[in-house]
Parts: C-alpha cells; sequence; structure tokens
C-alpha cells in the first residue's frame, strides 16, 4: 500500500501537499517523523531496537525504541502511540508521552537514493522498571529484535561511531536525550532543595483577615457557601492548565511528608498551580520525573510474574501556549485553516471564552468546539449547586441574584446577564467568580480561565474613588490619540474596594490587586467595566516588597516621594483605564475588537495601555486640581518603583512585559535616568512627555488592530536590559526583596466564619 507524507517547508511548516513516501525520499521534500524513547527509571536504561534487515534505511542497526514517519493528514501524538503499538505490541495512553523536542535530520543514504530531510518529534515514555522481553509483540518487517542498555552506555557507543548502532551525534541536538536524563535522575538533592528554597523565599507570607461580625446571618452563610464554590473551580484551573495537573497535584500533597525535597515541591507548586513557575519565565520546576505514577492495563503482552506496566504521567519541559484549552499536538495553522472552513456563527464559538477544542478524530483538521459546560460539566454541576444554596441564603438582593444568576450561567455556558448582575453588586459580600481572563491562553488569548476574588466591602475607600468612575468620558475625550478614534458613550466604571478574604482559580504566582471586569466586549459596549480593588492585598505588597525595592532601586533623594496612596491610586487608576480607548473597532471595514485583532500580544500591550493611559490620567486630573493629597512626583517615583516590582514577575506574564516595555521606553526617551551606583531616577522635565508619547502609540496601534505594530513594539521594548538585570542582581543578592505575596486566609479560620459553617452542616 502506497504511504503518503505531509510536504512541509524547510521550516517545518505544512505545505498542504502530500506525496507518496518514495517519491518524498528521492526528491528531498521535508517531512516528519515520530522518535519514542521508552526509559526505565529503576535501572537507568533505554530500550533499543533492532531495525529489520530489510528495512531501506540503517537496515540491521539499534535505534530508537521506536519511530515512524507521521503519514499524511496525521498527528504526531497519534502516530507515536500507533509506531509504538505496531512495532513493539506497547499500547499507552496519550499521557504516557511527553515531547522532549524536535530533532531536525539530514542525511543522504544508499549512494544518494534515499535523501532523509526530516524533522523528528521525539518524546520519552518513562516507566518505573524494564518491560520483560516477553511482554513485547515485534512487528517482523520493522523490528528483529529489543534490548536495554543503560543510557550513559548508549552515549559512549554513539561517541564512539560504533557501526552497529544508527548515527546520532551525542554531542549534537540528541544531546537533549541525554542532557534531560542526567538532570532529573544525576541531579544532586541538597541542590534541589537549595534551588527550591530560593524560589520559595521570592514570596513573603501574607496573612490577610477581615472582620465578619457586620455581615447579616443570610449573607454569611452565603459567604460560606460561595467560597465552597470556589474551592470547586480551583480543579477546574488547575484542569485548564494542562490534563494531568489536577492528578499530580493530589500526588505531591499525598507525599509532601515523605521529605524535605517533597515537602518543598508541594510548597512551591502550591504557589504555581502547575509544574512550571510564573517568576521564570514559566520554567518547569518539576518533571515528569516528579509526576504520579499509574498501571497501564492491557500495556503488553501479559508475562507470569510481571504485574504489568507501570509508567510516570507526562507533562512537557515547557509549558504548552495553548494550555490545555486546545489538542496538545494542534499549532496555529492548523486551527486557522480549521476556523476559516466553519459558519460564521460556528467561527464565534471557536472564538468564544467559553469553549475549548478537542479533536473528533487523530487527524489534522478534525477538530470539534466544546462548550465550557460539558467539558467541565461535573465540577460545574457541583459549583451551580453550592451558589444555589448560597443565593437562598443571602440577605442581600443584589447577592442573592448574582449567586442565582453565576449558578444558572455554569450550567447554560452564557454568562451575560450574569456579568450585569455582577456589575450592579451593591453588598457587604464581595464577590467574582467565574471565567474571565485570558492571560493562560498563550496562543491567541481567547480562552477564559476560572479564578474566584471573594471579599469584604470597603465602604468608606469605596465612597471616596467616585471621581474616578464618574469622570471616564471626559478622560476618553482627552485621550492623547485622534478623536476619530474615540467613544462617545463611555459609561461611568463602579469601583468597588474590598479586602479580600479568599481567592481561587487563576491566581497563581504574583497576586493581583485589582482587576477590572467584564471582558465581554458586548457589555463593556453597552455598560463599561466595573473595577474591583484589593486594598488590604495592596497594603501588603507597598509594605512587604515596594518599600524595601524602593530603598535599593530608586536613587536616594527620591526614595521619600514612594508613599502608599501615590500606588493606590495608580492601581485604581490603571484599572479605570482599562475601561476607556479602543474596544470595538473597525478593521478594512468590518467590525471587529482589539482582542480579535492583537491575539496573543493583547494581553500585554492591553496592561500596558491601562499602565502608561492611568499615568496621564493622573497627570490630567492633577492638572485640574482633583486629586488633593496627592504629588506629581509621587505618582511618579512611585510608579518607577513599582516597575521593578511587575518586571520581576517575568516577561511570560502580561502585567511584567506590559511593564517592561514602558520602563525601557521612558528611559530611551530621558524619562527615567540610570545612575553609576545602579539606582535610577525620575527626570520630571521629560517624564511627562515620554508617557504622552507612549500612551498615544498604544492606543493607536488599538484603534487600528495593528497586530504588526504592536509586536514590533513588544520586541523593541519588552526585554531585560542590562540595566534591569543589575537592578535585579542587586535585589537578589544583597538585600533579598522578595517578588511578591503567598496569601493565607486568617478569616476561614475565625471563631464567626466556623460556626458558620458548623450551623450549615446542622
Amino acid at each position: 500500500m502506497v504511504e503518503f507524507l505531509d510536504v512541509l517547508t524547510t521550516d517545518g511548516l505544512h505545505t498542504g501537499n502530500a506525496k507518496d513516501r518514495i517519491l518524498v525520499h528521492q526528491d528531498g521534500d521535508y517531512h516528519r517523523a515520530v522518535h519514542i524513547w521508552i526509559y526505565a527509571e529503576s535501572t537507568a536504561e533505554l530500550l533499543l531496537q533492532k531495525r529489520a534487515y530489510t528495512k531501506d534505511s540503517w537496515p540491521g542497526l539499534w535505534d530508537i525504541s521506536s519511530a515512524g514517519h507521521i503519514s499524511a493528514g496525521d498527528t504526531s501524538l497519534e502516530s507515536a502511540r500507533r509506531e509504538l503499538l505496531e512495532e513493539l505490541g506497547v499500547d499507552l495512553p496519550d499521557e504516557a508521552f511527553e515531547l522532549l523536542f524536535v530533532y531536525k535530520q539530514n542525511d543522504v543514504l544508499n549512494n544518494g537514493t534515499y535523501i532523509n530531510n526530516e524533522y523528528n518529534d521525539v518524546y520519552l515514555v518513562t516507566t518505573l522498571d524494564p518491560i520483560p522481553p516477553e511482554a513485547f509483540t515485534l512487528q517482523e518487517s520493522e523490528v528483529v529484535e529489543v534490548k536495554y542498555m543503560n543510557w550513559k552506555e548508549y552515549r559512549s557507543v554513539l561517541g564512539q561511531g560504533n557501526p552497529a548502532y544508527v548515527d546520532y551525534d551525542p554531542k549534537g541536538e540528541y544531546a537533549l536525550l541525554f542532557e534531560t536524563i542526567a538532570a532529573r535522575y544525576e541531579a544532586d538533592e541538597e541542590a534541589r532543595i537549595s534551588s527550591l528554597k530560593k524560589q520559595l523565599s521570592r514570596y513573603a507570607p501574607a496573612r490577610l483577615s477581615e472582620e465578619l461580625s457586620e455581615l447579616s446571618e443570610g449573607d454569611l452563610s452565603a459567604l460560606v457557601y460561595t467560597v465552597k464554590a470556589a474551592k470547586v473551580l480551583d480543579w477546574i484551573f488547575r484542569l485548564q492548565e494542562w490534563c494531568i495537573n489536577p492528578e499530580l497535584k493530589s500526588w505531591l500533597e499525598k507525599r509532601a511528608a515523605n521529605s524535605e525535597l517533597d515537602k518543598l515541591k508541594w510548597e512551591y507548586y502550591t504557589i504555581n498551580k502547575s509544574p512550571w513557575s510564573c517568576l521564570d519565565e514559566n520554567k518547569a520546576f518539576l518533571t515528569t520525573a516528579d509526576s504520579a505514577v499509574r498501571m497501564a492495563e492491557n500495556a503488553a503482552r501479559p508475562v507470569a510474574g510481571w504485574n504489568g506496566l507501570q509508567y510516570r504521567v507526562a507533562f512537557p519541559t515547557s509549558k504548552p501556549p495553548g494550555a490545555n484549552f486546545y489538542p496538545r499536538d494542534m499549532d496555529v495553522k492548523e486551527f486557522d485553516l480549521w476556523k476559516g472552513k466553519l459558519s460564521p456563527e460556528d467561527q464565534a464559538d471557536a472564538v468564544s471564552f467559553f469553549s475549548v477544542i478537542r479533536r473528533t478524530a487523530p487527524k489534522l483538521y478534525d477538530l470539534k468546539i466544546v462548550p465550557y459546560s460539558a467539558e467541565y460539566l461535573e465540577f460545574l454541576k457541583e459549583a451551580s449547586a453550592l451558589l444555589h444554596k448560597a443565593g437562598d441564603s443571602a440577605s442581600t438582593p443584589s447577592l442573592k441574584q448574582l449567586l442565582k444568576a453565576k449558578a444558572d450561567a455554569f450550567l447554560s455556558n452564557d454568562y451575560y446577564d450574569s456579568d450585569i448582575a455582577w456589575m450592579d453588586l451593591d453588598s457587604p459580600v464581595d464577590v467574582t467568580i467565574g471565567p474571565y481572563e485570558t492571560y493562560e491562553d498563550g496562543l491567541f488569548g481567547y480562552k477564559a480561565t476560572f479564578e474566584a476574588f471573594i471579599g469584604i466591602r470597603d465602604d468608606d475607600a469605596t465612597r471616596k474613588l467616585l471621581l474616578f468612575s464618574q469622570r471616564l468620558q471626559e478622560l476618553e475625550d482627552h485621550l492623547p490619540m485622534s478623536d476619530h478614534y474615540k467613544s462617545k458613550t463611555v459609561a461611568a466604571s463602579p469601583i468597588r474596594v474590598i479586602n479580600l478574604i479568599y481567592n481561587s482559580g487563576d491566581v497563581k504566582g504574583p497576586q493581583t490587586v485589582a482587576f477590572n471586569l467584564p471582558n465581554d466586549d458586548r457589555i463593556v459596549k453597552k455598560r463599561g467595566s466595573a473595577m474591583v480593588i484589593l486594598r488590604n492585598v495592596s497594603g501588603a505588597k507597598f509594605e512587604k516588597i515596594l518599600q524595601p525595592i524602593a530603598s535599593v532601586c530608586v536613587e536616594k533623594s527620591q526614595r521619600g516621594f514612594v508613599d502608599f496612596n501615590s500606588f493606590f491610586t495608580h492601581t485604581i487608576c490603571h484599572e479605570c483605564c482599562h475601561g476607556i480607548g479602543p474596544h470595538n473597532i473597525v478593521v478594512d471595514g468590518r467590525e471587529s475588537t482589539v482582542r480579535l485583532e492583537l491575539q496573543e500580544v493583547y494581553s500585554s500591550i492591553e496592561e500596558a495601555k491601562a499602565d502608561i493611559v492611568g499615568l496621564w490620567a493622573l497627570h490630567y486630573l492633577l492638572d485640574k486640581d482633583l486629586l488633593p493629597g496627592l504629588d506629581e512626583k509621587s505618582i511618579y517615583v512611585s510608579f518607577l518603583a513599582g516597575c521593578f516590582r511587575s518586571i520581576r514577575f517575568g516577561l511570560a506574564e502580561a502585567h511584567g512585559k506590559g511593564q517592561a516595555l514602558i520602563f525601557n521606553y521612558v528611559l530611551e526617551r530621558g524619562g527615567y535616568v540610570y545612575h553609576p551606583d545602579g539606582t535610577f531616577s525620575v527626570n520630571f522635565d521629560k517624564v511627562r512627555g515620554a508617557v504622552e508619547e507612549l500612551s498615544k502609540e498604544i492606543l493607536t496601534i488599538e484603534a487600528r488592530g495593528d497586530k504588526p505594530r504592536a509586536t514590533k513594539l513588544l520586541q523593541t521594548y519588552a526585554k531585560i536590559t542590562p540595566e534591569l538585570s543589575r537592578s535585579f542582581m542587586s535585589l537578589e543578592n544583597n538585600f533579598q526583596v522578595p517578588v511578591d505575596i503567598a496569601p493565607t486566609f486568617e478569616t476561614l479560620n475565625s471563631p464567626i466564619y466556623l460556626r458558620a459553617g458548623i450551623h450549615m452542616l446542622d
């Protein structure tokens, strides 16, 4: 039977053409294959196979555990599973396969008649013990025999050029296989303990608490039920991060008491809620070698005395940009080609906040749209039931309406009415719960993650902030951009200041101090947005992080300008400025949104916009004497200190990337000054002009939906410069200033809360 292969460009992209496998190798076309390595932990051995003597390439030589071409239209992962089953008779699920790297291979064999230009997806399957030889079912046309070999011995024979083995360069790209094994199984435990302690030290413990005695009995009961629902959403978020993440959480938690290393793994996992470190550009701090173990039922031929095949549940060393919203082996081009063939209604569903993309079959372009209400049904049913109980208990009418509406939205997948109810919330208990932010979708920025913020409203602080919400249209009218792009119907933005008592879901790593929601452009266009400020979180960050940073990074004569009032006021203005500027736009005559046009760069650009336009808005209001008690110098210097705080989050995080853009742009234009002692100061004569110039640039990019221009701006300025690196080294080496806080929610242990929980059980 003729086997067809997809023809690729030299860069490994699909051309849309397929050719006979023989012709592909005859003509030297680029194509794709899979390499699957089986590694046994207990013996530190790799499984090798001897290729059949009839093979047209490397006949009779010892080679990879299993390998083969990806046939035209097939996906990489399914091809890996198929090759392992066909060649060795080993049947394993997707979760056993870890994509380590892609190896580009260029060989000319058989006197120039066989040209192998190949992109190889290299997978690792980690088993606890070797698979007995009798358990394999070898495909005679492909495999003569198999054997296990210590990985160091195998590396050695490759280095010696042993002619009995297929020639891979153990010092070239394929060195990654051996480096991965060495890093996982030969790492010094004390060094790893030290590394995790250092990573944990970047988070300062912060105990958050709030008084509940003023709540009515009904609202207190509603609070307890809502916290229970929020804990359910935490499981959904972990699943959104990666498919095996909930199981990894349970595995690490059960073993946390086994050793100091296991304890540290668990503690750092609880902060990141995944195996990837938020403050290290999402670099993995755990590996598949730390992951859960599963028994693969009927994975191979049964052997007397063998209990069966146990494998590690795999996850990639690099965080997948599409998280678990899309098939793990789907790329942007496949999605776009598939979406382009859909009806307009289905296209809207494909890019909606509240759906995931799954495969209907292990074939390219065989994709389907699954609403959140179906994908996470069991979790959402439980959370919905709890929110209905909370709504039944609540004595405040708007709280009751919100909780009931959100409970219904979880099962209907229509969040419009519940977001309107959230906008109208006027309650001592403040609740934000549901799918909102899209930062975790690194492919397109389409898909929303579940989260919850539950707090007690600060009435005095909320009343003081009406100035900002009442002047949004005025700020819009004076934005530094063409009048052509300005909206005439900016709605007043409600502002609520709360003291946080619990959060869950997408609240990993650095903690937010405020948020501006909803993200539904229909609601923003009609009603504007609402803002929630977390006052106690802001206070903890200012005390534990911003003040120590200022003492290191801000030039001595300006450190006195750093104050909480300025820091907190800019936080408020930042969130307000999410609600002004372009949202619904027209691009080439068609209606669209900024989010849809900028795709994966949207989050970073939008965060930069809110920060820089927030600064512009503050000096606009100061010029009108509308901010008594605030000083322009304090605002600018406090913002400068805040830049170091945010950029230390890492450039994989939207807020950090946005602030790096601002910092380097303003520095280049003289608004910030770098001093020989490694500190920075604000040049008050130039900073305002730089702020206005960058505000205009970003607002214009959003108004035009200009993704290339946005990408170039980020590439140019959103980076760690040598000056920033020196400042961060000072923070880390000399002062050990934390990067962020790790909150504990003391309110949930208060007598009044615990009594309410016991009363509900009775």
